[in-house]
């Protein structure tokens, strides 16, 4: 617009200049009517071209202005696979992810190790857990699985967020102009994008968890130790054939996706509520600028992050359990024989074990994801 504004006082200083030239020397000895139509007609002239000058300028700065400044509905703001550079999204995108993974796993060793560990070890604070691992293990202790996770985790990563940004551009196109408001639309798009990317990503990502989760918690009553990732599937399959390496399949199937969708859900809903609190609207003109775009997407990403934790705690508590513990005596372990163990040692409380550490984890998880998403 400061173009716009800079032409349209450029034109006018051009109009008012044409007008106050002396076109005709005062002292001219032609016919003043001569004199009268040839002022007339080089002013008319100068006003002429000044105009077209004008409206040339003037359409040459909205161009410009619209091509560095596009116009952003509400919906805009959400990240579309559309909008995504996918060279950047999957080569830059796996080393900024990586660096996410190293920043979290701290917080995933502890409450691994709070929901596995015996009732003393499960009742003790997130830092005080933290702080026993660094006495006893040192700072490797603490990334335990690291090298594992981060590298196994690159491919996962690509099939689940590959999954989760087309099929949410497609449900996204085919709601279009329907009569569900905005919202509403865009929350649906990403929680059913979560549900499906998650059942396609459990494939990969579950005898990549029961790896790692069982280096995290070497050491501890009821589990087996292990020299590395390759010994543990080794001795996994040793024990249990190639399907102990999927325990906990059909739980994490059946509940992850639901919990995918709440924290797309969440986190979609969250993000318009916050936007409309602003004061932006899809029928404004207003757009907002990039730094409100990432703060706003970061906090959504934190609120979605909470409401998912609570919710789901409880059935990640079993999960870990399951896909971690060997000490169940005679039979294949199992969804009910874990729950009930767990409901012996703590009761009903159990079931929350390692919450403090999980809801960190979600939290700073929904916020440096979206601010790495934006990054690429």
């Amino acid at each position: 617009m400061n173009k716009i504004k800079q032409t349209l006082s450029l034109g006018k200083g051009l109009e008012h200049s044409g007008k106050r030239l002396p076109l005709l020397n005062r002292n001219t000895n032609l016919d003043s009517n001569t004199c009268h139509r040839s002022h007339l007609a080089r002013e008319s002239f100068l006003l002429g071209t000044t105009q077209t000058l004008l409206k040339y300028l003037i359409s040459m700065a909205m161009e410009a202005e619209a091509a560095t400044a596009p116009e952003l509905a509400l919906a805009d703001t959400d990240i579309n696979w559309d909008r995504l550079d996918k060279t950047k999204f999957h080569v830059i995108g796996a080393i900024l992810f990586t660096a996410q993974s190293a920043l979290l796993h701290p917080t995933a060793v502890v409450k691994t190790r709070m929901q596995v560990a015996g009732s003393g070890l499960s009742h003790a604070r997130g830092m005080s857990v933290f702080a026993h691992i660094l006495r006893s293990d040192g700072v490797p202790g603490i990334f335990r699985g690291f090298g594992t996770s981060a590298v196994g985790s690159m491919p996962g990563r690509v099939l689940a967020l590959t999954s989760l940004e087309v099929s949410k551009d497609v449900i996204l196109k085919h709601t279009q102009g329907s009569d569900i408001p905005e919202a509403s639309r865009v929350g649906l798009a990403n929680g059913v994008a979560g549900m499906l990317s998650n059942l396609v990503s459990c494939v990969y990502f579950v005898p990549l968890d029961v790896i790692c989760q069982r280096l995290m918690v070497q050491g501890l009553p009821g589990t087996t130790r292990c020299r590395g990732p390759f010994d543990v599937v080794r001795k996994v399959v040793k024990a249990e054939g190639f399907r102990g390496l999927y325990r906990g399949f059909g739980l994490t199937a059946v509940t992850q996706s639901p919990a995918s969708a709440l924290w797309w859900g969440s986190y979609a809903a969250a993000q318009h509520l916050i936007w409309r609190c602003l004061g932006y609207k899809d029928d404004t003109g207003n757009k907002p600028s990039h730094v409100e775009m990432v703060t706003v997407q970061a906090t959504a990403g934190m609120v979605a992050g909470a409401c998912s934790s609570f919710i789901t705690t409880p059935i990640d508590t079993v999960k870990t359990r399951l896909q971690v513990m060997d000490n169940y005596g005679s039979g294949r372990p199992s969804v009910l024989k874990t729950a009930k163990t767990l409901l012996k040692e703590d009761g009903w409380w159990g079931f929350y074990r390692g919450f403090g550490p999980r809801f960190l984890n979600m939290s700073l998880y929904g916020t440096t994801m979206i601010v790495t998403y934006e990054l690429i």
